[in-house]
């Protein structure tokens, strides 16, 4: 039944994909903010969620600030920790991923129209620009989104957080939403074909104020709080 369901989820996942890239590419002449753009990634996210039958349940709605842009910093344990997030961040956000998503055909193009940054981790200078280009959408009023591991842990456990996102929070000034993603590992393994439906928690922490901290500072407060929610909710999942 697994492979049957799995074949039923991906024929519905094609054309919804593309579908969504065709509007992003119809209105990219007129939403030079990408404001409209990222809408429409929300909805496809939704689609997509509701297609796999997973289930997201947020916690932690109430700790993300009105009215200014934040960065968000989230653990990264599977491919469809995107779609779980792209659904349930209640605001205007630009993510920053690994430069071979862009690629993807369809979902990297709508990440590319839709103002998404792509970063090249295995180029010091390129990387120093993506943040760069990251700090100017958040002094645009845009917040965003970056997985500090830089790629996803296969066991589960909290990998190193790269510097990179603790640099444009230091640059932009702005807060650190730290963000705990569960249950996401099992839905969809890497090369995999199978699609497992799961219930998923996303939870959102209390805002790191950047202060005078330094990028060592608030790499550890924000480790610190992602740990400590992952071992909130583990509990929680079937």
């Amino acid at each position: 039944m697994s492979v049957l369901r799995s074949i039923a989820v991906w024929a519905l996942w094609v054309p919804t994909t593309v579908f969504a890239t065709f509007l992003i590419a119809l209105v990219w002449p007129f939403d030079r903010q990408c404001a409209l753009m990222h809408n429409i990634c929300v909805l496809w996210a939704k689609a997509v969620v509701a297609i796999s039958g997973v289930r997201v349940k947020v916690a932690g709605l109430q700790n993300v600030p009105k009215g200014q842009p934040v960065l968000f910093l989230s653990n990264h344990q599977g491919a469809f920790d995107i779609p779980a997030l792209q659904s349930v961040l209640p605001v205007q956000f630009r993510w920053v991923a690994k430069k071979s998503l862009f690629k993807v055909p369809f979902v990297g193009w709508s990440m590319r129209l839709a103002g998404y940054i792509s970063i090249d981790r295995e180029n010091p200078a390129e990387a120093v620009k993506s943040m760069e280009e990251a700090a100017e959408k958040m002094s645009k009023g845009a917040s965003v989104v970056i997985f500090p591991e830089g790629t996803r842990s296969e066991t589960g456990a909290l990998l190193p957080f790269k510097r990179g996102a603790f640099m444009l929070a230091r640059k932009s000034g702005r807060p650190i939403v730290p963000v705990a993603i569960s249950g996401t590992s099992g839905i969809l393994k890497r090369g995999g074909f199978i699609v497992n439906p799961m219930r998923v928690t996303v939870t959102i922490g209390s805002p790191i104020p950047i202060g005078s901290s330094d990028e060592k500072e608030l790499r550890n407060l924000t480790k610190r709080q992602v740990e400590a929610m992952l071992k909130g909710t583990a509990g929680e999942l079937v």
